[in-house]
């Protein structure tokens, strides 16, 4: 059921139109300043206001540029954020969310990526590539130091998951191509080779490239 209307005098109306953009608080404590109306309350004159279709500025958005009331205000203790229900579900400083939590792996713990080859954490911290290094590369490095620029190490085995420093050879990344069958397939792949014919197939790469490289000095 509906409640009765309210009856406003004329200057009361006038009044409350000339003053239509205050705040809600301060519109109704003005008002009862001026006209002592015990029987309006605030959300009285809100209901007015839009019956009469009186804009008042605001949209309740924030606008570009415009900041909070409470910015760099902190809550009165037991208030907000610093009710005890509150703080204990907050996150701690370096806490992870559940889901972080539940995919975390710790350092030294290692995978298999798509390509076959064996990677081990070694960083919890910058970016997701630089987290991860091959243990195969990490293994090579640690007997013969860092690989050299435009070189890289090829699988002798084929068994990527054969991290030992052994299984694995130095070579110029221009040979590499060329172990992967060239630009046209035209000679036999390496990981395609007998076991036998292996050697060969690295030899020919190799001299190959050092042709190459002669005729462009």
């Amino acid at each position: 059921m509906k409640g009765r209307a309210i009856p406003y005098s004329t200057a009361e109306m006038a009044w409350l139109e000339a003053n239509k953009t205050l705040s809600i608080s301060d519109y109704h404590a003005a008002f009862q300043q001026r006209f002592g109306r015990a029987d309006v309350t605030a959300a009285n004159l809100h209901a007015l206001r839009k019956r009469k279709g009186w804009r008042t500025g605001r949209s309740g958005f924030f606008v570009k540029g415009q900041e909070p009331v409470n910015k760099g205000k902190k809550c009165a203790p037991g208030k907000g954020g610093l009710h005890p229900n509150s703080r204990r579900t907050q996150f701690k400083k370096g806490q992870m969310s559940g889901t972080a939590q539940h995919n975390y792996k710790p350092i030294g713990y290692e995978r298999i990526t798509e390509d076959g080859y064996v990677e081990r954490k070694i960083s919890d911290t910058g970016a997701a590539r630089q987290r991860w290094r091959a243990v195969h590369l990490l293994n090579w490095e640690a007997t013969h130091g860092p690989l050299p620029e435009g070189h890289a190490l090829k699988c002798l085995d084929g068994n990527k998951q054969n991290t030992e420093p052994g299984n694995w050879e130095l070579v110029h990344r221009g040979v590499l191509a060329r172990l992967n069958g060239g630009r046209f397939r035209k000679t036999l792949p390496y990981d395609q080779a007998p076991a036998e014919l292996k050697p060969t197939v690295m030899a020919v790469a190799k001299l190959k490239h050092a042709v190459s490289e002669r005729r462009r000095a």
